[in-house]
């Protein structure tokens, strides 16, 4: 429901040149005084009526140890539509307990969990994964971004999500090929590369 949504009101061609105008329309009018008749233009109002996604947001968690979690000391800020100034979500505020608890639990798993029992090719397929999900999700997690930091949704949905979609299944292909190039040095020494695998 929600990338039906999204991909209904952001799919829509807008140019990064009118987006930022009627953005910046809107916000002069709505923070000044001696531009106030700007925010009645109907470009600003096509655009604002345009771009504001009807998506269920209202908290997010940290994630750690594979469950969403509330901060350690029970603190949110909150997330603001750049364009409005409206809250987007309540997130929850990490401090250094919650950075400890993510990296202890990321510790454990890469000693004790699945991972380190997978094959290179298994780890590979897995990335890929992942990648395939975040394509398959492209309008939503782009009309998210966009909705997020007020940029473009263009860039978001072709620029950004395709470039990430396309680092992680290059690196993918990298996790069973061991090869690489040994630089000799100047002087009197020996160079040698060793190759271990990553436990």
């Amino acid at each position: 429901m929600a990338t039906r949504r999204l991909s209904l009101l952001l799919s829509r061609s807008l140019s990064s040149t009118s987006f930022q105008a009627a953005s910046l329309l809107h916000s002069l009018g709505r923070n000044s005084g001696k531009w106030g008749n700007f925010n009645r233009f109907s470009t600003a109002a096509a655009v604002e009526d345009l771009i504001t996604p009807q998506v269920p947001i209202t908290y997010t968690k940290h994630l750690i140890n594979g469950q969403f979690v509330d901060a350690a000391s029970g603190k949110t800020f909150p997330t603001y539509d750049p364009r409005t100034g409206e809250v987007i979500a309540q997130v929850a505020e990490g401090d250094a307990e919650d950075i400890n608890r993510a990296v202890s639990a990321a510790r454990k798993a890469f000693d004790e969990g699945p991972w380190p029992k997978l094959t290179a090719y298994e780890r590979c397929k897995i990335i890929l994964r992942f990648a395939d999900l975040v394509e398959k999700h492209g309008d939503e997690l782009a009309a998210l971004e966009t909705w997020n930091n007020g940029k473009p949704y263009e860039q978001s949905a072709t620029a950004e999500l395709p470039t990430f979609v396309r680092l992680f299944r290059y690196y993918a292909g990298w996790a069973d090929k061991i090869h690489g190039l040994t630089v000799p040095a100047d002087g009197n020494y020996h160079v040698e590369t060793l190759h271990e695998p990553m436990v």
